[in-house]
């Protein structure tokens, strides 16, 4: 179709774990053997998917396997997966900074990317010469990239430093720049990795705006990021990527609610495994189990209707931890946090002491949820500094069902309204 602007066709990409180069000279014998004879590579036979946590019995990974997709122009595509799933490895591709092992990008357009913080940028050269240098190779000329320059460097806010080298620059402030450069300088196709998690709040919401003005220019962007809310916000269709295979594409609703139901599932126990990735925290304590349990005690993974239920936690202190509370976050089926809950007596007191060793909660709710798929999040933070010891999120899902609990009635409507149906009196008059 004409307003395709990007396609990838089989795009796979091979690597050979602790080599620097392709492999031996033996392999790149091996490989020049088989053109000549007008067979297959032997090498792309082989190896293993790229889940970091298990060893493999390969010396080749598949960073990317058999990735089909295209994208249309003004559309925004978000790219969603844990850290390792390929998703850097395929913007490089898209990028032409890394070229694939198997397969070939179609692209209609001039390409800026923003893959990683100080992309394209020469360190030695000030902040205004690596606009000009990152707009010549966009393929601008010096007038166009002279009536943008005002526009870039207000949007940046590092009018101060535009005369300084980017050497000097920090993380914060080189992203800025780039972010600026890449969204300004007229791109068919804006390409921008996670690397706004470096920057504020202030100028993540900036970035964001702009990438909306930016589409609904008619020009293409592609978005990878963890931050579940500004995916959905901004993106209207979606690509799942998991150890370098497309698990789901399609509504972002759709891909976002795949993604996040996929990755809150652990045991049934609700036990938090030993290797489990945190996002953050001092680790001065570690959460051990996470889940949902009905007025008996026991886990559960489905809720009826109208059901009251707990939220159990077990955690370990390694090292006495003072003035902190312990908290959660519920959240619906595409990341969006609905509940939040927190021991206020520990908040207000700011005197709850840990003391090393195992510690268990129950935290009693009585919220009737609606219907649908719902996860837990939680942690333990410092009260005064909100410094945070332990988070681990979207751990734990579990299902609020439409049938109704204890012989209440079942949930009345077709479509579900709402997160959480209130206690209310309701006091009519004449």
């Amino acid at each position: 179709m004409s307003n395709i602007v990007l396609k990838a066709e089989n795009i796979s990409k091979q690597y050979r774990l602790g080599q620097l180069g392709t492999g031996t000279i033996s392999h790149d014998l091996n490989r020049a053997w088989a053109k000549l004879r007008g067979k297959e590579d032997p090498y792309l036979k082989v190896g293993d998917a790229n889940d970091r946590s298990k060893s493999g019995g390969s010396d080749y990974v598949w960073s990317l396997k058999d990735i089909n997709f295209e994208v249309k122009q003004g559309e925004v595509l978000g790219i969603i997966g844990k850290n390792g799933a390929g998703k850097s490895t395929l913007l490089k591709i898209l990028s032409q900074v890394t070229t694939p092992t198997t397969g070939q990008v179609k692209v209609k357009g001039r390409i800026a990317a923003l893959l990683e913080v100080g992309t394209g940028f020469h360190p030695d050269l000030s902040g205004r010469e690596n606009i000009f240098l990152n707009g010549a190779i966009l393929g601008m000329t010096k007038t166009e990239i002279k009536s943008k320059l005002d526009e870039i460097v207000d949007f940046s806010g590092v009018a101060k430093y535009l005369d300084t080298p980017v050497k000097r620059y920090s993380s914060g402030m080189m992203v800025r720049l780039g972010f600026a450069v890449a969204a300004h300088l007229e791109p068919e196709i804006l390409i921008v990795d996670e690397v706004l998690a470096v920057g504020d709040a202030e100028f993540q919401e900036k970035c964001l705006g702009k990438m909306k003005d930016v589409s609904g220019q008619g020009r293409t962007v592609l978005f990878v990021s963890h931050n579940m809310p500004a995916i959905k916000s901004l993106c209207k269709t979606g690509l799942y990527l998991k150890y370098g295979e497309i698990i789901k594409q399609g509504r972002i609703e759709d891909v976002l609610s795949e993604y996040l139901y996929e990755n809150k599932e652990i045991a049934e126990s609700g036990i938090i495994p030993e290797n489990f990735h945190r996002q953050a925290g001092t680790g001065e304590a570690h959460f051990k189990k996470v889940a949902v349990v009905n007025n008996t005690n026991q886990i559960v993974k489905v809720l009826q209707f109208g059901e009251t239920f707990k939220i159990m936690l077990e955690f370990e202190v390694f090292k006495e931890i003072s003035e902190c509370t312990v908290c959660f976050i519920i959240s619906n089926n595409v990341g969006d946090n609905i509940l939040f809950g927190r021991d206020k007596n520990q908040s207000v007191l700011r005197s709850k002491k840990f003391e090393k060793g195992k510690h268990s909660v129950q935290i009693e709710m009585n919220t009737k949820m609606m219907p649908g798929n719902y996860s837990v999040t939680v942690g333990i933070i410092y009260t005064k500094e909100g410094n945070t010891i332990d988070w681990v999120e979207n751990i734990y899902a579990f299902k609020v069902a439409s049938s109704g609990y204890g012989g209440q009635d079942d949930y009345p409507y077709y479509t579900v309204h709402g997160f959480v149906e209130p206690d209310t009196i309701w006091n009519y008059n004449k």
